[in-house]
């Protein structure tokens, strides 16, 4: 009972600071204002400051929230399957296919059609990477966990050296857009993106509940969890299918966002331990208040320019990632 309301108080101050975030994300920028104001600002309909806070900066807020959930989701279920820490959602080649897609749309110009092309062809990129990785994976019709990480980090080579191919033969302009969007931007979301991002990470999240029992057996090893009753193989299938969908999204949509879906699931396993029932909940929270404050960062600390937010979370995750080090190589020698 004591670790349970310890990680009830954990959860409640979560919630608290993530509303807090998107409070500060709301109100800090170009032009920042007391949060005290919101409400006036809100009622003052076709003021500056409302078109500012409702079509520039909610959406973006909503973006982050949903993109560092969903990867933080994603990479806590993925390394609770191959049971290895250092996985992550960009491990299985997801972002590299998403990449090549985007930069083929850039250097044949179709992205100038339409703010929605990048998108389209990020994520259908991904799912052709999804496809590939899942097909190739499959042996005497069962999908082996080793195998698709192997081939998925083979795929990520090849479509990595195929964008630097690109890059290579396009036009300088073409080029600065390309690494923009691989650095990762929140910036060009609109409130109905936004908002459809946030409702489909909301819904996996209450989808991926329904495996957190599997996902507990899981931890033991296949055949442990075979032995206990557990459609490993359905299981597998079915998580890797919602969590590179989910990935895929968020790529297409935000770009390469780097080291949420790696470091965020370890700080929530040491605030909620290693039972899913609480893991799950506690690392989307966990990751959406990263990415939020870390998407503030990015557009005020080099003012009035503004950083793309794979920048801030490659910093302060590779940092974190060489402090959890760290402290686990004390703890063992302890």
């Amino acid at each position: 009972m004591k670790g349970r309301g310890k990680r009830i108080i954990y959860m409640i101050l979560l919630l608290s600071l993530a509303v807090v975030a998107i409070i500060a994300s709301l109100c800090i920028g170009e032009l920042s204002f007391s949060p005290l104001h919101l409400p006036d600002i809100l009622r003052n309909n076709g003021s500056m400051e409302q078109q500012i806070l409702l079509n520039l900066r909610l959406p973006r807020t909503l973006m982050a929230f949903a993109v560092g959930g969903s990867l933080s989701l994603c990479g806590v279920i993925l390394q609770g399957i191959y049971r290895n820490p250092l996985v992550e959602p960009y491990t299985l080649g997801i972002s590299g296919g998403a990449s090549l897609g985007v930069t083929i749309a850039i250097v044949c110009g179709f992205s100038a059609l339409s703010t929605m092309v990048l998108p389209l062809f990020g994520f259908a990129g991904a799912f052709v990477t999804i496809f590939i990785v899942y097909m190739l994976s499959i042996t005497r019709g069962r999908s082996e966990i080793n195998r698709m990480l192997l081939v998925g980090i083979m795929i990520s080579f090849i479509s990595s050296s195929m964008v630097m191919f690109l890059v290579s033969i396009t036009t300088a302009q073409k080029v600065h857009s390309i690494i923009f969007w691989t650095m990762g931007s929140l910036s060009e979301s609109s409130n109905r993106v936004a908002l459809s991002l946030v409702a489909l990470a909301l819904l996996t999240l209450a989808i991926t509940y329904l495996f957190a029992t599997p996902l507990n057996a899981l931890r033991l090893g296949e055949d442990k969890a075979r032995h206990l009753g557990i459609e490993t193989t359905s299981t597998i299938r079915w998580l890797f299918i919602i969590t590179s969908l989910l990935t895929g999204s968020c790529i297409a949509l935000a770009g390469v966002i780097g080291f949420v879906g790696l470091i965020v699931p370890q700080a929530a396993r040491y605030l909620f331990g290693e039972d899913y029932k609480n893991l799950l909940a506690g690392s989307f929270i966990t990751g959406s208040i990263f990415l939020v404050i870390c998407d503030i960062i990015a557009r005020t600390i080099i003012y009035p320019n503004e950083l793309p937010v794979g920048v801030i979370t490659g910093i302060v995750g590779g940092v974190a990632f060489i402090i959890i080090l760290s402290r686990s190589k004390k703890r063992r020698r302890g």
